[in-house]
């Protein structure tokens, strides 16, 4: 380390591009963060309204069940006072009856037998027609307690309802909080993971030397492949297995500085030209040689003291070229081993 900072003090320019692509990438990894947490909380709240939403359908439509059944109930309860009314009236005309027929008695002899048994059908009648309006009375009593029964559910249920809206105002509420402390850590997170980063390629740098065939492209260390591998092989040679040992050695370093709570990984990807295999050796595509020459390179800073938890080994043949076009130049660059610091 001391030796590394004596370096670092002694002369040479400065170069600033790997913090200008240091904070485009940080960027967009921010970005791309808080895209995702929006995703997720507008995902997690329409589960949580979807509930709330059933849950008030059903309430709903438990009140207007109980609405109809009372409008109901008032019906029949206005059907038996109009009956009550019919029946009180019949019983005022039998009372008058019987009064004329009790004067016809008083006034006349000859019809007072056939008056005595009117008189005597028309009292019947009046007790049956009280019986009836007691009856009546009872079932109207029986109504209103059936409505203030109802009425005390309309009240529970809309208690009910009001409290349903509370708790999902106040879930609501979480969940924004929540999504706003995990965007907080979150971006904590990516920004170390960044320093490290960047601390990682300044270290890679001043061991490597400034070569022409080892460079920075975006958020990656680049080796070209004719560095580390003979041609058509995967077998690291003599000057790629000098060069992979530095960086180990800086990869172990680094890795006792990350924070245990950082969960990274270095993603080594393998990439190869367009110019197909024979399929006469012993990788019978581009696929095969990209992913035995990343998985090389794992092996050996596995055996260097990497941890292999922090490795992670990827092959994407001639699909993913730095230059489109089809010229030597353009294979030469394309094939190439990448250098990623990232998380899981």
């Amino acid at each position: 380390m001391a030796s590394t900072r004596n370096r670092r003090r002694g002369g040479g320019s400065v170069d600033y591009w790997p913090g200008f692509v240091d904070a485009l990438s940080t960027l967009l990894l921010a970005i791309m963060f808080l895209l995702s947490v929006f995703v997720l909380a507008q995902f997690l709240l329409s589960q949580e309204i979807s509930g709330k939403d059933t849950v008030l359908n059903r309430l709903n439509s438990q009140i207007n069940e109980l609405t109809q059944l009372l409008a109901l109930e008032r019906s029949s309860k206005q059907d038996l006072e109009d009956q009550i009314d019919t029946l009180s009236s019949s019983l005022a005309t039998s009372r008058d009856e019987r009064t004329r027929l009790q004067s016809l008695l008083e006034s006349g002899s000859g019809a007072a037998s056939e008056a005595e048994q009117r008189a005597t059908g028309l009292s019947q009648t009046l007790d049956e027609e009280r019986k009836v309006s007691r009856r009546a009375l009872s079932q109207i009593q029986l109504l209103n307690q059936q409505i203030s029964a109802l009425r005390r559910q309309i009240a529970a249920l809309e208690d009910a309802l009001d409290a349903s809206e509370v708790k999902d105002r106040e879930s609501t509420t979480k969940i924004a909080d929540l999504g706003k402390r995990l965007n907080v850590a979150l971006a904590q997170r990516v920004q170390e993971l960044n320093r490290y980063r960047s601390d990682f390629f300044g270290r890679l740098r001043e061991i490597l030397g400034n070569r022409d065939d080892i460079r920075v492209v975006g958020d990656r260390f680049v080796f070209q492949s004719e560095v580390l591998f003979p041609s058509g092989g995967a077998n690291l040679n003599p000057e790629g297995l000098q060069e992979m040992a530095k960086l180990a050695s800086a990869l172990v370093e680094l890795g006792e500085e990350i924070p245990d709570e950082i969960d990274w990984v270095l993603r080594v990807d393998g990439h190869t030209d367009n110019i197909p295999l024979s399929g006469g050796g012993r990788y019978r595509d581009n696929w095969e040689l990209s992913s035995g020459r990343a998985t090389s390179v794992v092996k050996y800073l596995i055996e260097e003291g990497v941890p292999a938890n922090r490795l992670v080994a990827a092959g994407f043949g001639e699909f993913q070229p730095l230059d489109q076009e089809d010229s030597q130049e353009a294979r030469n660059k394309n094939r190439r081993i990448e250098l990623k610091l990232t998380e899981k």
